[in-house]
């Protein structure tokens, strides 16, 4: 059996047991809190997104339950290539499903959907039912192990769960591209400035021009702009909103990176009626 059929195996025993678990928890109801090693985030901490941009000195979504919290979904298998509803539901300690979610940007949820060699990225916000459950439809372009992170708010507190989706099939991993200042997208450069340093708050600026010419976001979700980083190797998450301040074409953000290494930065921001996303690495150094 070749390497490349061996992953594919490998993706098809994962993705049956996180299928498996997934669905007897949408059953049964009442779930315990299997809470993650990491500090609580707070407003302006892991996956903060007030208008100052909020900080973070901690990475979330790394469990699917945490914060009295637990992410059930109906189904974790899903078809390659092709549009199906995905639905969800968030329960509380008791196994009833939440119903009241603050508003962030107009939207009472995010779920970020990436593979786990750091492709793919996608930004949904699901439309929540009378019964407690989201649903959004959604198509994943390749085959391979994803990770889905539900992005939310109760009451001013953040919380970000996380589980696995599987698109069955043999898949080959790519290897995540080297750190570069710039890159080109949908006819856009964005460039980013600014370092970091584990521990450390570190502001990070992007730059987005058009023919040399800056641009100036459009409020997207009632922000400027929307950045994602996820941790290579564990997919630890952080989300925060930009700064208020800025140059024409700046995207400006306020991050604390807790460990060195490298993350994968997914930057989205709205032009013309049309979302656009640039991928970057950093590597955060001690």
């Amino acid at each position: 059996m070749n390497a490349l059929a061996r992953l594919g195996v490998y993706a098809g025993l994962l993705g049956c047991v996180a299928a498996a678990a997934a669905g007897a928890g949408f059953a049964l109801g009442p779930l315990g809190d299997d809470d993650d090693s990491g500090r609580h985030a707070t407003e302006t901490a892991a996956g903060g997104h007030g208008a100052d941009g909020g900080a973070s000195s901690a990475l979330s979504g790394l469990s699917v339950a945490r914060d009295g919290y637990r992410l059930v979904l109906a189904d974790a298998t899903l078809p390659v290539g092709r549009a199906v509803s995905l639905a969800f539901r968030i329960v509380d300690s008791t196994g009833d499903a939440v119903h009241d979610f603050d508003l962030e940007g107009g939207v009472r949820m995010h779920l970020i959907v990436v593979r786990r060699d750091l492709t793919g990225y996608q930004h949904l916000q699901p439309k929540l039912a009378a019964d407690g459950t989201f649903a959004v439809e959604l198509a994943l372009p390749a085959a391979g192990v994803w990770r889905a992170f539900a992005d939310f708010e109760r009451d001013g507190k953040k919380t970000v769960l996380g589980a696995d989706l599987l698109a069955a099939g043999e898949f080959a991993s790519e290897t995540l591209p080297a750190p570069r200042a710039r890159i080109a997208v949908d006819g856009y450069r964005v460039e980013l400035t600014g370092a970091s340093r584990a521990g450390r708050e570190d502001e990070l600026e992007f730059h987005v021009s058009r023919g040399g010419q800056p641009v100036e976001p459009e409020p997207y979700l009632s922000a400027r702009g929307h950045l994602v980083a996820l941790r290579e190797g564990d997919l630890g998450y952080l989300h925060v909103h930009p700064l208020e301040d800025g140059e024409p074409g700046e995207v400006a953000f306020a991050a604390t990176f807790p460990t060195v290494g490298r993350y994968r930065l997914f930057l989205q921001f709205d032009d013309e009626g049309r979302i656009h996303t640039a991928g970057f690495t950093l590597e955060v150094r001690g």
